[in-house]
């Protein structure tokens, strides 16, 4: 081994055992892990262009801005269309073990609503999935959704009721509804009347952003 290339590996080793030195070589960005259906997963829209995709380039911006967002965030998006909070409860387990979020938000249960099935069930997958991420000391935001009133108004408030009870017994973070704001004005929507266009998305991250600012 030549001299310089021993001096080398003699230097790269201190840095590694002096203090700080190996967490700063292990050093890894925070995963913020989003857990939603289309509303979340960009359906019909461009690449990035969806609420998440912006979240990504807000967090970029606060970090930049000072010390209190010393390190980076890294924003998973794991969302599925069509997904319902049994499928989100089935395969959380895996991502937990291999993202190891800081933060998961979990923005499921519209389908559940739309197919009409049991309240009691969306609320028993929403606490298995917030158990699930705090066992793995992640700080979890539930994100609420309103159903039409085409589907009866007691259904219709006993749904909507269901995000905020579960997120005030777990004690977690709490979005009413995503679509706060905007849900009755067509134009802020694709022609299927159901998922927001891409003008529309600024408009979802600033509802979600308040309440996912003070978990950071």
């Amino acid at each position: 081994m030549s001299g310089v290339l021993r001096y080398w590996w003699i230097a790269l080793l201190v840095a590694l055992c002096a203090p700080g030195g190996y967490a700063v070589a292990q050093s890894r960005s925070a995963v913020i892990l989003v857990l939603g259906d289309s509303l979340s997963a960009e359906y019909g829209l461009s690449r990035d262009t969806g609420w998440v995709g912006l979240l990504t380039k807000r967090l970029a911006q606060e970090t930049q801005g000072g010390a209190k967002r010393a390190h980076q965030y890294t924003v998973v998006n794991a969302s599925i269309s069509g997904e319902t909070t049994s499928g989100g409860r089935t395969r959380l387990p895996t991502l937990l073990k291999q993202h190891r979020p800081s933060i998961v938000i979990l923005q499921l249960g519209a389908n559940d609503g739309l197919r009409g099935l049991p309240l009691a069930t969306m609320r028993d997958n929403l606490n298995a999935m917030i158990d699930a991420g705090q066992a793995a000391n992640a700080k979890v935001l539930v994100v609420g959704m309103r159903m039409p009133p085409n589907f009866g108004r007691e259904y219709a408030e006993r749904f909507f009721e269901t995000f905020g009870q579960v997120a005030r017994e777990q004690k977690t973070g709490y979005v009413p509804f995503l679509l706060e704001g905007f849900a009755d004005q067509l134009g802020l929507f694709q022609p299927d009347r159901i998922h927001p266009n891409e003008t529309a998305q600024p408009l979802m991250l600033d509802t979600v952003w308040p309440r996912l600012r003070p978990l950071l």
